[in-house]
């Protein structure tokens, strides 16, 4: 392999060139990290089974009073448009995410972050996701949202010229499962949201979208631990995307600081969630977990040290017997400290983000 082509950064592999995402045989040309989207995705270069192919685009839009997510997704045997809010104040959360069957690629989802749109719609619901120049555009609207209430809002995210954390990262046990991921943090937010008779205003000066643009073809039994928060630390756009927990990772984690539109690459972070009294943990399942007494955070590299008082647990199960997920996403707010790549030590404190686990069977 080309030497120019990767960079050892504290063990990590990033990839620097652009290139096809898969080989002729269907595995992925070259596990690892990048800071853009660099490495082509073309659903069509698949030779896994079209039914284990998923595809979704997850938007969280937040500040420290309320949030908004939104999610379309094509995991092929199904399909699924979801809308959550979130109140902090009450606190409050409510979920509604219709499903449809058998979608199998109908959804058209993009095949890069750089380009395309997705627009999704039932019969008493829509939800657009738009490029525009310098920014995204996200509308949506769902009748009977809760209680008969609907919902409504359109939001813009600007997109400043900025890093994000792109992981290419495959499974040990398949050769032909793959996930490829980007999460773009930071991006300021403005716009409204509607909900039982209240506007929901969000502002630049205090709001900010991730967005978590996933394509894959996974396994059929896995757990995620991911962590994501983003504001200002000083006037300038700060923020994280931690996770792990499936797939090979040994080329690279997921793990990045970004302050001033820059990643900064970090090692491994461990997700230390509290345990209730006399029930075993394990990290490939639920049961022992405490999710609303306050978590931490560490990483092996002394770079990300953090503390989680959380305040609203968004979980959803759902068990069908051989399909199963099992979703805690837990919304609070971070404290604790983190060491850029140049060694400057940034304190935060109350940085309004989430950190969830999840359990999957499909």
């Amino acid at each position: 392999m080309d030497s120019n082509f990767i960079n050892e950064n504290i063990g990590q592999k990033e990839i620097t060139k652009k290139q096809n995402l898969l080989t002729p045989e269907g595995r992925l040309s070259a596990p690892g990290y990048s800071r853009r989207h660099l490495q082509v995705y073309n659903r069509s270069h698949i030779k896994a089974s079209g039914r284990r192919i998923k595809e979704w685009d997850y938007y969280y839009i937040g500040n420290d009073r309320y949030g908004i997510a939104l999610t379309v997704a094509d995991n092929s045997y199904m399909g699924l448009d979801s809308i959550s809010l979130l109140d902090f104040s009450k606190p409050w959360q409510h979920t509604k995410s219709p499903m449809q069957p058998f979608t199998f690629g109908k959804k058209k989802m993009p095949s890069s972050t750089l380009e395309g749109n997705v627009k999704t719609k039932g019969k008493n619901h829509f939800i657009c996701f738009e490029h525009r120049e310098g920014s995204r555009h996200l509308t949506f609207y769902m009748d009977d949202f809760y209680k008969g209430k609907p919902i409504e809002g359109e939001l813009t995210l600007k997109c400043p010229d900025m890093d994000s954390m792109v992981i290419a990262t495959p499974f040990k046990e398949d050769k032909l499962a793959f996930y490829y991921n980007e999460k773009i943090n930071c991006m300021p937010a403005s716009g409204i949201v509607r909900f039982d008779g209240r506007d929901l205003h969000f502002d630049p000066s205090d709001s900010f979208g991730v967005l978590d643009w996933g394509r894959g073809v996974w396994t059929y039994k896995n757990t995620w631990f991911w962590g994501s928060a983003s504001g200002l630390y000083e006037g300038s756009p700060f923020g994280f995307n931690i996770g792990y927990g499936f797939g090979d990772t040994g080329a690279a984690s997921e793990n990045m600081i970004f302050y001033k539109n820059k990643g900064h690459k970090i090692s491994r972070v461990k997700f230390n969630i509290p345990g209730r009294p006399g029930i075993k943990q394990s990290d490939d399942k639920m049961g022992g977990e405490d999710f609303l007494s306050p978590w931490n955070f560490t990483s092996d590299d002394g770079r990300f040290e953090m503390d989680f008082i959380p305040v609203i647990d968004r979980r959803s199960r759902t068990d069908l017997g051989l399909i199963c997920s099992d979703q805690h996403q837990v919304f609070g707010r971070f404290s604790g400290k983190t060491v850029l790549d140049d060694g400057t030590l940034i304190t935060i404190k109350n940085l309004p983000g989430f950190a969830e686990k999840v359990f999957n069977k499909w």
